[in-house]
């Protein structure tokens, strides 16, 4: 099975901005959202997904992260918003537990 590699843009409330690239979107984003590493993300609370595309080679997603890092803030406001107007969380929901409720028992 080929390997995946994701571009993706976190943003904060404020939306201060950060563009990475991983082969683990979901991983990836948790350790964000956990301040995991410090850094940037962590400095200012960069944890919404607001952004992804997939690539199926590294090398490609390498360079689109490098020419995504390299535009304008305007132009990078641009691409979030073309598919994701609202700027909405896309890993809502990605870390949530589910309560398991047997079946005929109230919780």
């Amino acid at each position: 099975m080929p390997k995946i590699y994701y571009v993706y843009i976190l943003s904060s409330q404020r939306r201060v901005l950060y563009i990475g690239m991983t082969s683990n979107l979901e991983q990836r984003v948790f350790q964000h959202k956990t301040h995991a590493f410090a850094g940037f993300t962590a400095k200012y609370n960069v944890t919404n997904l607001v952004y992804f595309e997939r690539h199926g080679a590294v090398l490609t997603a390498i360079r689109r992260e490098k020419e995504m890092k390299a535009w304008r803030r305007e132009e990078k406001n641009e691409l979030i918003e073309s598919a994701n107007p609202k700027w909405r969380d896309l890993s809502y929901g990605w870390y949530q537990r589910h309560r398991y409720q047997p079946e005929g028992k109230a919780v």
